[in-house]
């Protein structure tokens, strides 16, 4: 990838919303479309990840989802609450959304419109996992291949997040940047499940861009109830006929490994590959064989479709 193929970042209109994204690669490389997760900017794809999987031959794009950063921030529904989580467990009662992961699916799909890409490698984190399994399920035309990662299929029966976890889900929003900043660093050293004093160092770093390019707290819960509404989609991944790669850390502390091996082997022919030591984050000692994984699964992809 040459120096000039990094675009700043744009925003388009797509599906009724603003979507924010950016893109790195050359315009002829193959189109890999990177979702992330549940309140996540699209910079926690790391501008050095992005640019290695660049530099391997794809065209990256990053976007914020609906509700985070600097994509549209909706309206509407209350901060979830512990009852109605009970609820949704132990008696099956749905929780109400403003919208669910469908409609971010949508999005996913609007901006490759609006972008002129036809179909795209799709590569999503956590809740992004999700999204694009819901694109590949409702527009597999759109799909050239799946990488789920650290993510689920919705079935109630995977082990739930660890208190820890769980705790940090359901805390209060921060009321201030000082407050923002600790609990980022809190947040992530819960989530990367081991010591990682390389991430400690750029954290303060890394909280005070996210802070810069704006928080929706009432959004991440939108997000949250979103996932918690769209149910299981294990039954429909049964039909999935694309090329699949999951990649699972050994102890992921929010979405149990449990959950990438659901995904593995609901969906027929998919690879399945954990990671030793890696929790519910993308630590850079991991991205040699995360990156490695990604490009030789999308490359084949591609040679098997030509």
């Amino acid at each position: 990838m040459n120096a000039s193929a990094h675009q700043p970042p744009r925003t388009v209109r797509a599906n009724g919303i603003d979507i924010c994204y950016e893109i790195f690669g050359n315009d002829d490389a193959e189109p890999l479309l990177l979702i992330m997760g549940l309140g996540a900017q699209m910079i926690h794809w790391d501008d050095a990840f992005c640019e290695q999987l660049a530099a391997r031959g794809f065209r990256v794009i990053r976007f914020d989802n609906r509700d985070i950063g600097k994509s549209s921030h909706l309206t509407g529904g209350k901060r979830l609450t512990p009852l109605e989580l009970l609820k949704l467990r132990f008696l099956k009662i749905p929780v109400a959304a403003t919208y669910k992961l469908i409609d971010m699916a949508k999005d996913t799909v609007g901006l490759m419109d609006a972008l002129g890409i036809k179909s795209a490698h799709l590569v999503g984190a956590s809740m992004g996992g999700m999204i694009a399994q819901e694109v590949t399920l409702s527009f597999p035309q759109r799909v050239r291949s799946l990488t789920s990662i650290m993510s689920t299929t919705g079935n109630p029966r995977v082990p739930p997040p660890t208190r820890e976890a769980a705790a940090m889900l359901m805390a209060p929003p921060p009321r201030s940047k000082e407050e923002f900043i600790a609990r980022f660093g809190e947040t992530w050293k819960i989530l990367r499940g081991g010591s990682f004093p390389e991430e400690e160092a750029l954290d303060l770093g890394r909280a005070e861009r996210v802070f810069a390019r704006g928080l929706n707290p009432a959004g991440v819960g939108r997000q949250l109830r979103a996932v918690l509404a769209s149910g299981s989609r294990k039954e429909r991944l049964h039909g999935v006929k694309m090329p699949t790669l999951v990649i699972h850390g050994t102890v992921d502390p929010l979405v149990h490994p449990e959950g990438g091996k659901d995904t593995a082997a609901s969906i027929p022919g998919a690879k399945l590959l954990m990671i030793e030591g890696m929790g519910h984050a993308l630590p850079m000692r991991f991205w040699p064989e995360i990156i490695g994984a990604i490009d030789k699964h999308a490359h084949g992809a591609a040679a098997q479709a030509a």
